[in-house]
């Protein structure tokens, strides 16, 4: 492998040979070595390399800080449906604002 590779392509080549989830922390270190990343490096890089898995749609985490490849799950398994989310976050809002009027209209009338 080559060291001028990003930290994320030198996880996807290594998790490529691997048949299953990988503990972040197992994979950072294997990355650390293909890299050639001395102590220091390795603590300086750590959180940006965790951010880039994060955003790279070419890993999912499964749980427990566990990593896998997306490749190897189905979609259902993965997806998350952002409208789920939205829709109890726009309910818990309009509850709020419903207290809030009320409020302001008890206090008006009194």
């Amino acid at each position: 492998m080559d060291k001028n590779r990003s930290m994320v392509d030198v996880a996807y080549e290594l998790m490529s040979k691997k048949k299953k989830a990988v503990n972040f922390y197992k994979l950072w270190q294997e990355v650390s070595e293909v890299k050639g990343f001395d102590e220091e490096e390795k603590d300086e890089k750590e959180s940006l390399f965790y951010t880039n898995i994060t955003l790279d749609g070419r890993f999912i985490t499964i749980g427990e800080n566990n990593w896998d490849l997306r490749s190897r799950h189905k979609f259902d398994e993965v997806h998350i449906d952002m409208n789920d989310i939205y829709t109890d976050e726009d309910e818990e809002s309009e509850e709020v604002e419903d207290d809030v009027d009320s409020t302001i209209e008890d206090d008006y009338n009194n």
